[in-house]
């Protein structure tokens, strides 16, 4: 460990390692296996550096960051680290001149993709050169119960068994108890020191909001706390990404987006200048972000839920590695749990896989929804403890407002149940207040004895109930059946009485009504209502017709009450028949959906 203190020191310029990096080190130094979870910011890079520049030969980094890899060996040779990569951005003589170099043992490093690592050819040339150890960095992509699969990394349990006696080291900043068991199996690392530091990032600051205008709520909290800082904002889709980083432009930010639609080119550029410039903020998906070192990133926001708790922790933990304050921002609503069953429900994977998807999208809602310390509950999710909440998140700074939710949430459960669980939330919430809608009269709820049981609470706060009961688990989505709520085992016992519930007292802001020459309902969302007057107006210039041939004002302002989900949905609507749910079905749903997403 004395070389290794040297080579901190010169090299790095550090004058102590932060445990565990030291027992590590010393592990890999020796000839041993290592499996490291450490925290973003944490160190995990030293950790097979400093090795493979104690170790006699080259280290190998296997690493899935292609295009991060001319800056992680730009910056290793400014300390004069003799680094390269290889993988598929480089010609053929480029590639011939790396291979001879580590060969001759003129690298201390050498970055490999993983699709590059498992071809015949490089592990020729692997064991004909002196490898001082592999490391496998980002080593949850390897787990497809993980958020970051990649399919390649199924095959590096090639190095133990074609290099059996070169030190291996895995290392990620997230993975729970079942990736981690994966990351074992896979790799073969059974005999592998398990080294999992504290997940804790203490200068984050984690706050949740429900979404009721998140366009406002962003540039709310950007002009307010980072009106100049660089920073992440996630979405889910990648048409959202650019439309989002479009908006923020007009409001005067340096915004770029950043999701795997766009041309190569165009996302090297929008990385770099991210990396390079100063107060960028980068607007994207989930492609976006592994591997990024730059430290100055002040905030990360999400424009919409993350699909896991590893997800979450993982984008988030891109924001203050230079260990300064930083915030993790988030706002979210029933809408995006629903869009994410519908994505889960689509995907390929078996029937256990999805399983396994739907708890960790319900861990999710259940951290957004949580009334205690959010920082307790996120470590715990990874098996850290924390004794005393943080003092550091929303609920910390200003404890949440609760109420007894116990009848509300009995009257909710038994209105799901006695409408035979086929039906949404609005429909549920029409029930309860006693409206008597064309579709409550059609279905003949009017004559269930949960009609109009529920009128001491407004439709935003039932809302809320129904949210809260979905993300504690009492009611599922199911996606399938056009987002009909269905009771969970779960509620059993609140449903006899034998429990009782606390919940979040919600207190969404009305919406702003804008400027319309038309007299509305106060309930009414005006911005829906004037985006789906905008859709009739134009479907009218095009035909030749007046507005209300298209629909009536009645009807858009039920569609703004019931927000249509589906062609069934809409079908329910008064005034559309079968005529135009064919001819104009699809334009208005399309415009309910991006008012939602908005």
């Amino acid at each position: 460990m004395t070389l290794a203190l040297d080579i901190l020191k010169k090299t790095f310029g550090y004058d102590a390692f932060r445990p565990p990096q030291d027992e590590i080190i010393q592990t890999l130094i020796e000839g041993g296996d290592a499996l490291v979870l450490m925290p973003t910011g944490g160190g995990k890079s030293l950790c097979y550096q400093i090795p493979a520049l104690a170790r006699p030969g080259c280290g190998v980094v296997i690493s899935p960051l292609i295009a991060l890899m001319q800056d992680q060996v730009s910056a290793m040779r400014e300390l004069g680290v003799r680094a390269s990569f290889l993988n598929s951005t480089l010609d053929f003589a480029t590639v011939q001149s790396v291979e001879q170099a580590l060969l001759n043992g003129e690298l201390d490093l050498l970055y490999i993709a993983p699709e590059r690592l498992v071809q015949e050819r490089t592990q020729q040339l692997l064991s004909q050169a002196r490898i001082a150890l592999f490391a496998i960095d980002e080593a949850h992509c390897v787990s497809q119960w993980g958020h970051d699969f990649r399919s390649d990394y199924l095959q590096l349990s090639l190095l133990h068994q074609q290099f059996p006696h070169i030190p291996r080291i895995a290392l990620t900043a997230t993975a729970d108890e079942r990736t981690r068991a994966e990351i074992v199996t896979r790799l073969q690392l059974e005999q592998a020191r398990q080294f999992i530091a504290g997940f804790d990032r203490p200068n984050i600051r984690y706050r949740i909001a429900l979404k009721h205008n998140a366009r406002q709520q962003l540039l709310r909290f950007l002009k307010a706390e980072h009106a100049n800082d660089a920073g992440i904002v996630y979405c889910l889709s990648r048409r959202k990404t650019e439309e989002i980083a479009n908006w923020l432009g007009q409001q005067g930010f340096t915004a770029l987006p950043y999701h795997a639609g766009l041309p190569a080119e165009t996302r090297a550029e929008n990385q770099s200048r991210f990396l390079r410039e100063e107060g960028v903020i980068v607007v994207a998906t989930i492609a976006f972000g592994m591997g990024i070192d730059k430290p100055d990133v002040r905030f990360v926001a999400h424009l919409d839920l993350p699909k896991t708790v590893e997800a979450y922790y993982q984008e988030t933990g891109r924001a203050g590695r230079d260990g300064e304050a930083a915030n993790a921002w988030m706002v979210y609503g029933l809408q995006d749990v629903i869009k994410l069953r519908q994505m889960m429900a689509n995907s390929q994977g078996n029937e256990a896989f999805k399983r396994v998807e739907q708890h960790r999208l319900n861990a999710m809602l259940g951290l957004c929804e949580i009334t205690s310390c959010r920082r307790q509950a996120l470590l715990a999710y990874f098996g850290d403890d924390r004794p005393e909440p943080c003092g550091n998140c929303d609920t910390c700074l200003e404890p949440v407002d609760t109420w007894d939710g116990t009848e509300a949430a009995r009257m909710a459960l038994s209105a799901a149940y006695r409408t035979g669980q086929r039906f949404g939330v609005n429909h549920l919430i029409d029930l309860l207040l006693g409206s008597e809608t064309d579709k409550i009269i059609q279905c003949d709820h009017h004559r269930l004895p949960t009609f109009g049981i529920g009128k001491a609470l407004d439709k935003n706060q039932w809302s809320s109930v129904f949210r809260q009961l979905v993300g504690r688990g009492y009611l599922r989505v199911d996606v399938e059946g056009y987002g009909a709520l269905q009771l969970e085992s779960h509620c059993r016992s609140l449903l006899r009485g034998e429990e009782s519930i606390q919940l979040r007292r919600d207190t969404l802001k009305k919406v702003t009504k804008q400027q319309t020459k038309t007299a509305l309902p106060d309930d009414i969302d005006v911005a829906l209502w004037e985006a789906l007057r905008e859709c009739r107006r134009e479907l009218a210039d095009t035909q030749g017709v007046p507005p209300y041939v298209i629909f009536s004002n009645r009807t858009l302002q039920e569609m703004c009450y019931e927000v249509p989900q589906s062609l069934t949905e809409f079908s329910h609507i008064s005034g559309v028949g079968q005529r135009k749910l064919d001819k104009y079905g699809a334009d208005f749903l399309r415009v309910i959906n991006d008012h939602i997403n908005a």
